[in-house]
């Protein structure tokens, strides 16, 4: 096959052949590169293009918004007919149709064809004006937590921080499935599964069945979390979920009285068989490790035979797992409940990972509708100049559309099920994202698209049913026609202060900020304000070996940003001081200042038009340490980093109401408004 037929045939696809890079040079891709993402999709080069369908796989109308799925038909829109989710067949109308599924019908001549049908809102209402704690959950302990953040401790933060300061929200990291045996992944951000949580975030003390078990055994229980509730440095993921485990598993043996059962039975009927099949990955993981392409190869097959029969014999181990997302789906609830009993108009805002780990539950579970031999990463850029491959399968973009998009749509329900809102991590992901060949370099990949309509169609509708708010992580290289159709569905962007840059370089001032948005100073990837404040990433980057200047360049470079911030934060009335004179203090390691330049940096958020404001627990508390280093995976402890002060003091969750530091960070900024 020609080039020129190669480049063809992979437009045709969605596959692009050129891209802008981050300096905004055009990039050519490889022709190696379009040959492996074409044979990834099952392209077959030598039979002719198919007819073109009359409808999409999916066919989505938004409310007050012209049809856009037969725009480009040759012979114009077919005859169409809508059987409604009532079952009565009507006319294709552009408006009246009730919001929801149906099925859609189109005919032209002798040809006919049917396709889902989502009909949405325009656009999801804006939510009110408010401020709300962002946070690590398992790096937020209490005294009664077994070593890392629970669902209790969300729990009780998000009810304090509405009642007390003012809070709306609570946005946090993803709470997504982990390996059910150790060693368990630290990155919240590569899990095993995004359809279903992690049960090491269970408060077990809290769970129905402790309160009937024997002295003895709450001894035995208080004697499992006891280390765990004093150990100190970096969070072991592995010694909290052996002990969790050993404890859940003593009280699933408990027996369930007759409500008990009942209210089991329709919970397991209500998820339906993904809870099955995800349970039943638990359960072979447990035998065979938590990677299933090591697995016998009859397991390999999440629908064979050798699974089902496998099933069967570790029935009791199946029913364990699916018994404990039934005490998770509790615990989420009560915590989302407390949030909104205490006044906040929005709650919890879940987050949700760009994919899952490659031997994951649901790389097994969807196996079907994964690209084989691609991984999801991003192409080269000033942050990252080597390109990321984050060791993820993509989703197929045309088996997930000939399967209704259900796994996504079902991974989103599930989010919203007991939360007030949602982020999207790597937003792009519902327009296109970035392929990586296995075993390439991330610099040779290139980018796949996704029918963007059909997934924001299911987002909005999705958070629609939920009365939610969307936050979509927007950073990066970013298509500009994504964040205009996210903001015109609603959907909030990401704005980080150390990036809101105006045409020429200098700080954005707080007018020409946007309202549809996030507003934050930092986020998980980046060091906390005071690390920012004193250069602490360079050090660290330059101490693991991931500069690739000098650190006196990065430190110079760093320092004349620094001071454009302290410049604009004292123009604006929020900081007393000269710039030069807190930048010479920064430069010599005094402290002296961080604490104001804290509070004054989330005043000025607060005078962001931003629709949302979020507030790192981190900054709040005067932690220094970031995090997650990008690059480095055992280098430096991602994820493990139990919440601290600036001196490395442990800070408790019961320590927040009277701890000053949170008062100042916090005093800027509006009073959220009461939930109804």
């Amino acid at each position: 096959m020609s080039d020129d037929e190669l480049i063809t045939l992979a437009g045709r696809h969605g596959v692009a052949t050129r891209y802008a890079d981050w300096r905004g040079r055009e990039v050519a891709v490889p022709r190696e590169t379009l040959a492996a993402v074409l044979e990834a999709l099952g392209v077959d080069a030598s039979s002719p293009p198919p007819p073109r369908p009359l409808l999409p796989p999916v066919a989505v109308l938004r409310q007050g918004v012209p049809a856009r799925f037969a725009d480009a038909l040759p012979d114009g829109p077919p005859e169409l007919s809508v059987e409604l989710d009532s079952g009565d067949v009507v006319p294709f109308a552009e408006d009246g149709l009730p919001l929801g599924w149906h099925r859609l019908h189109a005919r032209r001549g002798d040809r006919r064809e049917t396709a889902p049908l989502l009909v949405t809102p325009r656009a999801l209402e804006p939510p009110p004006r408010m401020w709300g704690f962002t946070a690590q959950l398992y790096s937020v302990r209490s005294g009664a937590s077994w070593g890392m953040g629970d669902l209790r401790d969300l729990a009780d933060l998000a009810a304090w921080s509405a009642a007390e300061p003012g809070a709306g929200f609570t946005l946090i990291n993803p709470l997504h499935a982990s390996e059910p045996v150790p060693p368990v992944g630290s990155s919240p951000y590569s899990p095993m599964s995004r359809r279903f949580a992690a049960p090491i975030y269970l408060r077990v003390e809290d769970l129905p069945e402790y309160a009937a078990l024997p002295p003895a055994d709450q001894e035995r229980l208080a004697a499992l979390a006891a280390p765990l509730r004093a150990a100190s440095g970096p969070i072991d993921r592995d010694a909290v979920w052996t002990a969790k485990l050993e404890a859940l598993e003593l009280l699933y043996r408990l027996p369930r009285d007759e409500e008990a059962r009942r209210r089991y039975d329709a919970f397991r009927a209500r998820e339906g068989r993904a809870l099955t099949l995800f349970a039943t990955w638990c359960a072979l993981a447990e035998e065979h490790g938590a990677d299933w392409r090591r697995w016998p190869v009859p397991l390999r097959e999440s629908g064979s035979r050798a699974v089902a029969d496998a099933a069967r014999r570790l029935a009791a181990r199946v029913d364990f797992h699916a018994w404990s997302q039934w005490r998770l789906d509790g615990q989420l609830g009560d915590a989302q409940r407390a949030a909104r009993e205490a006044g906040m108009p929005v709650g919890i805002v879940h987050d949700v990972a760009v994919g899952v780990a490659h031997g994951s539950a649901d790389s097994w579970m969807y196996r079907d509708l994964m690209a084989p031999g691609m991984s999801v990463g991003a192409p080269p850029d000033e942050f990252n100049q080597r390109g990321q491959d984050w060791g993820q399968p993509p989703w197929h973009p045309h088996r997930l559309a000939e399967a209704a998009y259900v796994p996504f749509r079902e991974m989103l329900a599930t989010a919203l099920r007991h939360g007030g809102g949602l982020r999207l991590d790597h937003a792009m992901q519902v327009s296109r994202l970035w392929w990586v060949p296995e075993g390439g370099s991330p610099a040779d990949g290139t980018y796949v698209r996704y029918d963007r309509e059909a997934l924001l169609g299911c987002l909005v509708w999705e958070a629609a049913r939920a009365g939610a708010v969307v936050v979509g992580e927007d950073l990066g290289t970013v298509e500009p026609e994504v964040r205009d159709d996210l903001a015109d569905r609603g959907i909030l962007g990401t704005s980080l202060l150390w990036f809101e840059r105006d045409e020429t370089g200098a700080p954005k001032p707080a007018g020409r900020w946007r309202r549809m948005s996030l507003a934050t100073v930092g986020t998980h990837d980046m060091p906390p304000i005071r690390g920012v404040l004193h250069g602490d990433h360079i050090a660290l980057r330059d101490r693991l070996g991931l500069l690739t200047r000098a650190p006196g360049e990065e430190l110079e470079e760093h320092r004349r940003g620094l001071l454009g911030w302290l410049a604009l934060l004292h123009d604006e009335g929020l900081l007393a001081a000269e710039p030069e004179e807190v930048a010479r203090a920064l430069d010599e390691g005094s402290t002296a200042w961080d604490e104001q330049v804290v509070a004054a940096l989330h005043a000025f958020l607060g005078r962001t038009p931003a629709r949302l404001i979020g507030v790192s627990l981190a900054d709040a508390v005067g932690e220094r340490r970031t995090q997650n280093q990008p690059g480095t995976v055992d280098e430096y402890p991602n994820w493990r980093v139990p919440l601290a002060d600036a001196s490395g003091r442990p800070v408790l969750l019961e320590d927040l109401p009277a701890n000053p530091r949170v008062r100042e960070a916090v005093r800027g900024l509006p009073i959220s408004p009461a939930s109804p």
